[in-house]
C-alpha cells in the first residue's frame, strides 16, 4: 500500500506540473493571438479555442495537486471545535462523499469523451478540433483526483495525516 500511496502522489505531482506548463503555454498563445492580430493586423482563428480547452484541461488535470498539497478551499470552523473522533469521523465522510463524486464525474468524463471518438465529434468552430482530445482532460483528471481521494482516506485511517489538518492538541 505504502508504493500505491508513494505512485499517486508522484502522479499527482505530474498532473501539478502538466497543468502548470499548459498554463504557461495558454499565455504564450495569448500573446501570439495579440501579436497576429494587432501588429500584423492578420486573423488568429484557432488561438481562443485552444486556449479555452487547455485552461479547463488545467483546471481538471491539475486538480489532483490542488488535494495533495492541500491547496483547496477548507472551512475549518465545525471541525476545530469538535474533539478528535467526531473530527475523523466527519474527515472521512467528506473525504468519501467527495471520493464518490469524483468517481461518478470520472465515469461520465469517460463515457462522454468515448461518444465523442466513436462519433468523431468535432467543434463547430473553423478549426473544427476533434472533441475527443479536449474531452479526455475529464476523466482524466477526475480518476487520478479520485485516486488521490483514495490516497487521502487510507492516510486518514492510518493516522498519517490529521482530518482538516488539524493536529490532536489544536
Amino acid at each position: 500500500m505504502k508504493n500505491f500511496v508513494r505512485g499517486v502522489e508522484f502522479l499527482s505531482k505530474v498532473c501539478g506540473v502538466v497543468a502548470a506548463l499548459m498554463i504557461v503555454v495558454s499565455v504564450a498563445v495569448v500573446c501570439h493571438m495579440v501579436w497576429v492580430r494587432y501588429v500584423l493586423e492578420a486573423s488568429s482563428y484557432w488561438q481562443t479555442e485552444f486556449v479555452t480547452y487547455l485552461l479547463i484541461a488545467a483546471t481538471f488535470v491539475g486538480s489532483p495537486y490542488v488535494l495533495l498539497t492541500r491547496g483547496h478551499v477548507n472551512v475549518e470552523l465545525l471541525p476545530m471545535y469538535m474533539s478528535s473522533r467526531p473530527r475523523l469521523f466527519l474527515a472521512l465522510i467528506a473525504y468519501a462523499i467527495a471520493f464518490v463524486f469524483c468517481i461518478v464525474i470520472a465515469w461520465l468524463g469517460y463515457e462522454l469523451w468515448l461518444e465523442a471518438w466513436d462519433k468523431h465529434w468535432y467543434s463547430e468552430t473553423i478549426w473544427e478540433v476533434r472533441l475527443w482530445i479536449p474531452y479526455m482532460a475529464m476523466p482524466v483528471g477526475f480518476g487520478i483526483l479520485s485516486l488521490q481521494y483514495l490516497v487521502d482516506i487510507f492516510s486518514l485511517l492510518t493516522g498519517r495525516h490529521a482530518p482538516f489538518g488539524i493536529e490532536e492538541g489544536s
